[in-house]
Order: C-alpha cells, then structure tokens, then sequence
C-alpha cells in the first residue's frame, strides 16, 4: 500500500451521482468525477495498513502446499500470496500447474510472494504424494467428496508432523489416486447454491484454519 498522505477517498460533489472512491492523488490530480464528470473533493486519507504486534500462536510448524494441476497462472499467484501470509513452508507446483519462473501473468496476482515462498515443481502429484508420505508427511487432501470431514471438524495430530495439503484443479477436483492415499480429505461447508469456491479462495480458509484455528 502507498502512503496514506497521498492516497484518498474522493467525493464526487454532484447529488445526483454522489460516487465516492479511493484516489492515488500522487499519481492522479482527481479533478473530475469518472462517473458523471462533476467536481471532486479529497474526504478522508486512507489508514496505512499495519500487521497487529501479536499473533495467535501458529498450530503446524509445518505446512505445505500441493498444487495439483492448477491452470489458471492468476489462481497459482493468489496461492502464493496465500502460502506467504499464512507461513506456508513451500509450495510444489504439480503437472501442468505454471511457475514463476515460465509464466509471468503468475507476479500479477502473487505480488512479490512468488519470490518469497519456495516452490518445487514435480511432474506427477501422485508420485510426489507418495514420496512424501513415505517420508513421514500427513497428506491432507481438500476436496468436496462424499465421505469427506468438514476442515473446521478436523484435529491434526499433535506434534511436528510435517502436513501438505493438497489442492486439484477446479474442473478435475483432486487426482483420485492422491484421495485415495491421503490420510485424510477435507471439504468445506456449502450453505449456498454452489458445491464449491474458487480454489485459491478454499485454500486460504482452509490453511488458515489449519495454521491458526482453535480446537476445543
């Protein structure tokens, strides 16, 4: 975010169109209303933001994620900008899921955190899966399947078990060789007319949850 002094909320001074939105007044004089052409006025700076000095304690000190097939580069850099804000320890970029390193539309979402977050790319999300479950790692797979437990339901074992949750593309879902192997599938709640959310979206709460949630 620029500098509060320099971005505002402007107020058209027109009654009849009354349109009121922020304005970078360092980049843009902000003289006319876009919508009806009638005089702005600065109302209020926008608040700089700040990050809260004290965090909840985090409950996996482990937690990565698995994209398995994502296609969208604006999905994947929404994911990194996820993994970053939620300590993610990496990401692995799975079959035809692009990095950053090819794809360039990814930075437009991912906002610098696709060169914070480390990532690995693995051509086959079932043999990485497998290799990591081999080595100890809970493989969590978040998926709207039938016999699946609500993730604000599921206790991750205690310890330091190292966790990758797993995420598919949103025409596919989860590869069912991964579900099947999982040591568990997880969905969210639905109280809409839609079976699911956008991929990058349902991968926020659930990691979130997952790192920061309360259990009773």
């Amino acid at each position: 975010m620029k500098p509060a002094s320099t971005i505002w909320f402007m107020q058209c001074q027109n009654p009849g169109c009354g349109l009121r939105f922020p304005l970078d007044r360092a980049e843009f004089k902000g003289t006319y209303c876009p919508r009806c052409g009638g005089e702005l006025q600065p109302s209020v700076p926008a608040l700089p933001q700040s990050q809260p000095t004290a965090h909840p304690p985090a409950n996996i000190q482990s937690l990565s994620g698995i994209l398995d097939n994502i296609r969208s580069a604006q999905n994947v850099g929404a994911l990194f900008r996820t993994a970053d804000g939620a300590g993610l320890q990496k990401l692995w970029l799975c079959g035809i899921t692009p990095n950053p390193a090819e794809n360039a539309q990814i930075a437009k979402t991912a906002l610098g955190a696709e060169q914070t977050v480390s990532w690995e790319y693995a051509p086959s999300t079932l043999e990485l899966a497998e290799a990591l479950k081999a080595e100890g790692v809970i493989i969590l797979a978040l998926e709207a399947a039938p016999a699946s437990t609500s993730v604000f339901s599921y206790v991750p074992p205690i310890g330091d078990k190292a966790i990758a949750l797993v995420v598919g593309s949103e025409p596919a879902g989860v590869d069912p060789a991964v579900l099947a192997l999982a040591d568990a599938v997880l969905s969210l709640p639905m109280a809409g007319s839609k079976g699911s959310l956008n991929v990058a979206v349902a991968f926020g709460i659930a990691v979130y949850f997952l790192r920061f949630g309360v259990w009773a």
